[in-house]
């Protein structure tokens, strides 16, 4: 047991060594020209997933994974704000509905978080159908 744990401290000391020659090397190289800015990390937006999880993050459902919200030609239906989902009449549903079958099979996901962002519950008689949409996308 203590190897493993001499191990991992040494292993952490490697990292953080490494960790600082390279950004002392980085500084040097932009102090003399060779490079015009330190690199940083980008962020992929692309319609593909990037593979490096379970369940792409683009077919979650969970406002946490994005805090972008993002319209789907539904402004209209933040006047729904704040109302609980089994709260809505028929013709409510119904523009819910016509929302969701104009939109592309892979948008329907974050339509779901766009609303939940935007504090608007999805009515209950739409969550089986939306859950089978995301869920054949999934494959």
């Amino acid at each position: 047991m203590i190897y493993l744990i001499v191990g991992l401290v040494v292993l952490g000391v490697l990292a953080f060594l490494a960790g600082f020659f390279r950004e002392k090397k980085l500084k040097r190289q932009l102090d003399m020209g060779e490079i015009t800015e330190l690199p940083s990390i980008k962020q992929v937006e692309d319609m593909e997933c990037c593979g490096q999880h379970e369940t792409c993050e683009k077919e979650s459902l969970l406002a946490a994974v994005s805090k972008q919200i993002e319209y789907y030609n539904d402004e209209e239906l933040d006047r729904f704000r704040g109302r609980d989902s089994d709260a809505y009449t028929p013709d409510e549903i119904e523009e819910f509905r016509e929302v969701l079958y104009t939109m592309r099979e892979d948008e329907v996901a974050g339509w779901v978080r766009s609303l939940q962002l935007r504090a608007i519950a999805l009515p209950d008689e739409l969550k089986d159908e939306v859950f089978m949409i995301v869920g054949e996308r999934r494959g």
